[in-house]
C-alpha cells in the first residue's frame, strides 16, 4: 500500500489560520497527478506551529477528501508518549491508513527509550512509520534498534531522513525485505530505491507531484535510466526548496502555480529574492513553469 511517490503536504494558510479550502484543492490536484500517498502533518505542514486542534482538522480534511483514493499517513509523533498516543489514536479513528511517528526531539531517548515509546504506539493497531531524522530529533535509531521494533505487527516501515543510503540494506538485514523503507530526502532518492527502497515522502513532490510520481515509477520498474532523466530535470529543484527551510520552498512554488499562498508561520519566515529566483528558474528547467 505504502509506496511510490507520496508529499509530504504543506498546511496552507491564509490570514494567518489554515485555509482549507485550498488544502481540499491541494489534495484534488495531488491525486489527479498521480501521487501515490498523501502524508498531511509532517514537519512540511508545519506541525510545530499548527495547534492540536488544528493538527487533528487538517489530518481529518485530508482523509475526508482523499475518500481512500489513494492512502493518507497522517502525521502523528510527539517527543511526549502520551501525545503521541493520543495523535496515533485520533488518525486511528478518523481512518486514516498509517501513522508517521518521528522519534523524539530534544529530550534524546536511548535506544531503550525509542523502543518503549514505538511499542506504546503499536498497542493502538494502525500501521505506524517511523520517521528517523537525526538532523531535526537528535537521536538516530540504529538499524538493530529498528529491526527489534518491526517483530511488532503494526511496525511496518521507516521513513529514512538519515542520508546514509547504507541505512537501506543495513535495515533489510535486522528488519527484513519486506519492511517498508521509504526515502526522506528527495535528492537521493533514486539511490534509495536501487538499495531496496520502495518510495519517497517527498517536499519537492508538493510543487512537481507528476513528475515525482513518473520518477518513482522507474525505479519501482527496475528502469533506472528512465529514473535518472527525471533526476536530472528535478535535481535543481531539490536544491533550490532547501536552500532555506523546506517547507517555505515548497509553499512559494506551489503560488507559482497558483496552488496555494506563500505563508508560513513564525518562527519561519518569506524566502529572500535570491532564493525565490532560484527555485522559479529550478521549475522551468524541470518544465512545471
Amino acid at each position: 500500500m505504502f509506496q511510490g511517490s507520496m508529499p509530504a503536504l504543506v498546511t496552507p494558510f491564509k490570514d494567518g489560520a489554515v485555509d482549507f479550502d485550498a488544502l481540499k484543492q491541494l489534495v484534488d490536484w495531488q491525486i489527479a497527478q498521480g501521487s501515490n500517498g498523501l502524508v498531511p502533518v509532517g514537519t512540511t505542514g508545519e506541525s510545530p506551529t499548527l495547534t492540536h486542534d488544528e493538527h487533528e482538522r487538517v489530518i481529518e480534511a485530508v482523509v475526508t477528501t482523499a475518500a481512500g483514493r489513494v492512502p493518507v499517513i497522517a502525521g502523528a509523533g510527539s517527543n511526549n508518549t502520551v501525545e503521541a498516543i493520543r495523535f496515533v489514536e485520533f488518525a486511528k479513528t478518523i481512518g486514516a491508513d498509517a501513522a508517521l511517528v518521528v522519534t523524539p526531539y530534544y529530550n534524546k531517548p536511548t535506544q531503550k527509550g525509542l523502543i518503549a515509546h514505538f511499542s506504546a504506539l503499536n498497542e493502538i493497531g494502525i500501521p505506524i512509520i517511523i520517521y528517523n531524522i537525526p538532523p531535526r530529533s537528535v537521536v538516530d535509531m540504529l538499524p538493530a534498534t529498528m529491526g527489534e521494533l518491526a517483530k511488532l505487527p503494526n511496525i511496518v516501515g521507516v521513513k529514512d531522513a538519515t542520508g546514509d543510503l547504507s541505512r537501506v540494506p543495513k535495515q533489510r538485514m535486522t528488519c527484513g525485505a519486506d519492511f517498508i523503507q521509504l526515502s526522506g530526502e528527495d535528492a537521493t532518492a533514486v539511490g534509495f530505491n536501487a538499495q531496496g527502497g520502495v518510495g519517497c515522502i517527498s517536499v519537492t513532490a508538493n510543487v512537481a507531484p507528476r513528475l515525482c510520481a513518473e520518477m518513482q515509477a522507474a525505479t519501482l520498474a527496475g528502469d533506472y535510466r528512465a529514473a535518472l532523466a527525471y533526476q536530472d530535470k528535478l535535481m535543481p529543484l531539490h536544491e533550490a526548496i532547501f536552500t532555506e527551510p523546506g517547507v517555505c520552498g515548497a509553499k512559494y512554488g506551489l503560488q507559482l502555480l497558483g496552488r496555494v499562498r506563500e505563508d508560513v508561520r513564525l518562527p519561519l519566515t518569506g524566502l529572500s529574492d535570491a532564493t525565490k529566483s532560484q527555485i522559479a528558474a529550478a521549475m522551468r528547467h524541470a518544465g512545471i513553469l
